[in-house]
C-alpha cells in the first residue's frame, strides 16, 4: 500500500505544479484598464499583456504602454513569463513581444501617439511597411524608442 500512496502523493504534487503554471489569459477588450495609463483597453489591434512568473496579468491598451511599464519596471519584464502583444494583421492574436516587429508609422496611428504597430511576422510587416511607410523595429529597439520618446516626424 505504501507505494501506491507514494505515488498518489507525488501525482497530486505534479498536479499542484502545473496547475499553478503561469498562463497568458485572454485581454477583455472594453472592460480592462490599462495597467500602465488607465485607459480602457479597447481595440484589439493595439492590445498588450504582460503575465509575471505568479501568473498574474496585466493588460495594456498598446504595445508602447506595455514598453513604457517595462522601461519603468526593468524586473518585472526580467521576470515576466509572457510578454505579449496583439499581431495587427490578425486583431486580437497575442504573439510573444521580443519576437514581434514593431512598425513605427505616422500612417498608423496606436493609442497613445507613437504610431507603433506589432506584427508577428516579418515578411508582413515589410509588406505594411511598403504601403504605409516608417520604419522597422525589433523589441528592443522599439522599447528604447519609446524611452527616448521617438517619435515619427
Amino acid at each position: 500500500m505504501k507505494p501506491v500512496a507514494t505515488i498518489v502523493g507525488l501525482l497530486l504534487i505534479l498536479c499542484v505544479i502545473v496547475s499553478c503554471a503561469p498562463e497568458q489569459k485572454p485581454i477583455p477588450y472594453g472592460a480592462a484598464n490599462c495597467a500602465h495609463c488607465n485607459m480602457t483597453v479597447a481595440d484589439n489591434r493595439y492590445g498588450a499583456e504582460l503575465v509575471n512568473d505568479k501568473g498574474k496579468a496585466y493588460f495594456f491598451d498598446s504595445a508602447e504602454c506595455l514598453m513604457a511599464y517595462v522601461n519603468e519596471q526593468p524586473e518585472l519584464a526580467e521576470k515576466a513569463a509572457f510578454l505579449l502583444v496583439s499581431d495587427f494583421t490578425n486583431p486580437g492574436n497575442l504573439t510573444d513581444a521580443k519576437n514581434a516587429q514593431y512598425l513605427q508609422s505616422k500612417a498608423l496611428p496606436s493609442p497613445m501617439g507613437f504610431y507603433m504597430t506589432a506584427v508577428a511576422d516579418k515578411a508582413a510587416a515589410t509588406k505594411m511597411q511598403q504601403e504605409y511607410g516608417g520604419r522597422l523595429l525589433t523589441w528592443n529597439e522599439a522599447v528604447k524608442a519609446v524611452k527616448n520618446n521617438e517619435k515619427p516626424e
